[in-house]
């Protein structure tokens, strides 16, 4: 595959316009709930908190495409929760999932940060220092594993 580079992109929640959040909500849906067959409730209520902040890479042209995506939040608890990491199948193999994590990370910086990982991810998860909390668990069909990053 010819790789093209692809563009950050990051916003707060209340600042995002209607077309690129529908864009953001639109390839959740086609990867966690068409793709992976999930029939579950994607959007839950948290894309649109105060402190949330939503991250996505574009592709070049008109107009440009969402490759991928990353919610990153901010918990009452002080920490944060990093959420709906996810990339379009036709961009997939480019490192665009490490370029998300990699700006999430940046901007937790020291702080502690947990996350629902995907159990065939939690080795990618684990390079960022990521740890289980405890055992796999069925989220609609779909094996996952809580895990936490500690405050450094």
């Amino acid at each position: 595959m010819t790789e093209t580079a692809a563009t950050l992109r990051r916003s707060w929640a209340l600042d995002l316009d209607a077309a690129t959040l529908y864009e953001l909500l639109r390839l959740r849906v086609d990867v966690f709930v068409v793709e992976q067959a999930c029939p579950y409730g994607e959007l839950d209520g948290r894309d649109l908190e105060e402190r949330a902040r939503h991250y996505w890479l574009t592709g070049h042209g008109e107009p440009a495409a969402v490759l991928g995506t990353l919610r990153l939040l901010k918990e009452p608890d002080g920490g944060y929760r990093i959420g709906r990491l996810c990339t379009a199948k036709t961009a997939r193999g480019r490192g665009l999932g490490k370029q998300l994590m990699d700006a999430a990370i940046a901007e937790i910086g020291d702080g502690a940060c947990v996350l629902d990982a995907q159990e065939h991810l939690a080795d990618f998860y684990r390079g960022y220092g990521f740890e289980a909390t405890g055992p796999a668990y069925d989220w609609d069909g779909v094996a996952h594993l809580p895990m936490r990053r500690p405050a450094r």
